[in-house]
């Protein structure tokens, strides 16, 4: 097996581009499992941990940030709680302090699990994936990368450079179900941000579908029922049927399956309540900006 590895970007998009069957590595920690037990045999590995380029990030103009693809989730914790709050709480959840200290947001990216713990919130603040490649760059939304179980819209000679997260409109969660506390891949995950700034808002499901997606019938009911009981700007008590029909749509919207995990009833049934839970955080956090 080759190993190659650059030291800056433009030698790992030329290596990728030459070397379009080698498996780009960063923290490993999906990656080394699969080789461990034999279930992945690459052509070979491209490590990406000395382009210093993918472990930075910064503030955009319009107050977002810009996210190098190979910042840690440990890092995301500490520095970026204020700037990505939704992030931030994920990434508590990704497997042990080891696993943080080496996962990064990027390779949780390009693993594109259902099950990652990453994409719920990616979706639900409507991030962009930045790709690119010898020839190029682009910006794919991160609705339209994920193409389905583990595949993603990257091309062969495309690597993630960053993802783009726009400025935080309003209170963001994360919340997801496991078989244990800790140390463990999602049952089924969910993430919810509100953007006052607009009045609407994001709601994503993860591990109940082939793919991480929003919730979207969901999404519109919450925002028009806020619009229409005047809640956006009045920011008065949530109504309890309004709270119980999201769940219902947000359990609805999925397309779970059973597994060694849990079932496709049990995933409906818990997304119902982590939809219910995040979104009473949330509209707690909401009504508290304005005091």
């Amino acid at each position: 097996m080759e190993f190659l590895a650059p030291t800056t970007w433009a030698d790992a998009l030329a290596a990728r581009s030459e070397h379009p069957g080698a498996m780009p590595i960063a923290g490993g920690t999906d990656l080394m499992v699969e080789l461990n037990f034999d279930r992945h045999r690459p052509e070979g590995l491209l490590d990406l941990t000395r382009v210093p380029e993918l472990r930075d990030w910064q503030r955009t103009e319009d107050g977002g940030v810009r996210l190098g693809a190979g910042v840690t989730f440990a890092r995301v914790m500490t520095e970026l709680a204020d700037l990505a709050p939704g992030l931030a709480m994920a990434s508590r959840t990704v497997g042990s302090p080891q696993i943080r200290v080496r996962g990064t947001v990027g390779g949780n990216l390009g693993s594109a699990s259902p099950a990652g713990d990453a994409h719920p919130v990616l979706l639900a603040v409507d991030a962009v994936v930045e790709v690119e490649s010898v020839r190029g760059s682009r910006q794919v939304p991160v609705a339209e990368f994920f193409t389905g179980v583990k595949r993603s819209s990257l091309e062969p000679d495309e690597l993630i450079a960053a993802v783009l997260l726009p400025p935080v409109a309003g209170p963001q969660q994360f919340a997801k179900i496991g078989t244990r506390n800790a140390m463990v891949i999602a049952v089924t995950s969910f993430g919810l941000a509100l953007h006052g700034d607009r009045r609407t808002v994001g709601a994503a499901i993860g591990s109940a579908a082939p793919t991480p997606r929003h919730a979207a019938t969901a999404e519109a009911f919450l925002a028009a029922a806020l619009d229409e009981d005047g809640l956006w700007e009045s920011r008065g008590d949530l109504p309890d049927a309004t709270a119980t029909r999201f769940g219902d749509l947000v359990a609805a919207d999925a397309s779970p399956i059973d597994d060694v995990r849990g079932t496709a009833a049990y995933r409906r049934h818990a997304l119902s309540v982590l939809a219910r839970r995040t979104l009473g955080w949330a509209w707690h956090d909401y009504r508290g900006e304005a005091a």
